[in-house]
């Protein structure tokens, strides 16, 4: 019969109860090292994604966290872009379907914002109201700006601006025109009145002062013929005032005796 073990040799050696305290150890950190691991490259994804928000009538650009969830307003320090993404009012849209995406890219995000943007700039740009029609170009603008588009997101947004192009010709026309009006008007007042500039003033208006009335006459002729009503009355033609010559100056004499080469008194 084998005699009893003592107490002692139950117990496990103290390297194996090392070995095996190194191994839990080990064990930890690696478990430890692979969670930190996922949670940084969440962290890296989720500051990658882009999503969007609707507060107070407006649809926001949102940012992700460099942390595994949440994220903050897009503010990008480059202007072009803080104008791109800035706050963009909705006018009553659903944009549900919107708010509940992620985008993992930010060209991702530029094809989603355009078919909003297209609709709520086309109904205003064919509009003849200059207040409806500026706020139709804006939104075309802030198309402009987005990147990511597709080729054929490119070409509507191309065509849209062909049908606003003559809009915008006539819009910066009537700004030349009132400009030039009000350069006259300026050029009139240094004119009349005595001072360094009053010279040079005369001359530029006698230089100037005749082809930009006839642009003035021209481009308000084009915005009545454009508004459906008569063309104004042709200009008078121009009076000897008008031409330099003062009102009641006789009419210059005949040639004077001997001026044909005879002699006076000569008979014919």
């Amino acid at each position: 019969m084998n005699s009893p073990m003592s107490p002692s040799q139950h117990r496990p050696s103290l390297g194996r109860r090392a070995t095996s305290a190194f191994t839990r150890l080990l064990v930890t950190l690696l478990v430890l090292g692979l969670g930190a691991a996922v949670v940084f490259l969440l962290s890296q994804l989720n500051a990658r994604t882009f999503s969007l928000a609707q507060e107070n009538g407006q649809l926001v650009v949102m940012k992700g966290r460099l942390l595994p969830t949440g994220a903050v307003p897009y503010r990008p320090g480059d202007a072009r872009l803080a104008d791109a993404y800035a706050p963009l009012g909705v006018e009553g849209r659903d944009v549900s379907m919107l708010v509940e995406r992620r985008f993992t890219e930010r060209d991702e995000l530029d094809r989603a914002l355009f078919p909003l943007l297209e609709s709520l700039a086309q109904p205003k740009v064919q509009s003849d109201d200059p207040a409806v029609l500026e706020k139709g170009l804006y939104y075309l603008r802030r198309a402009e700006l987005l990147t990511g588009l597709t080729e054929e997101q490119r070409r509507s947004l191309g065509a849209m601006k062909t049908e606003v192009a003559f809009f915008q010709a006539k819009q910066k026309l009537e700004e030349a025109r009132r400009g030039v009006t009000e350069a006259l008007t300026q050029l009139k007042l240094a004119a009349e009145s005595r001072n360094r500039n009053t010279q040079r003033a005369n001359q530029m208006l006698t230089t100037v002062g005749p082809a930009a009335q006839a642009l003035e006459r021209a481009l308000r002729a084009v915005d009545a013929n454009f508004e459906g009503s008569e063309l104004p009355p042709p200009a008078p033609a121009p009076t000897p005032e008008s031409a330099g010559t003062p009102a009641g100056t006789p009419p210059p004499a005949g040639p004077a005796p001997g001026a044909t080469g005879e002699a006076p008194g000569t008979a014919r």
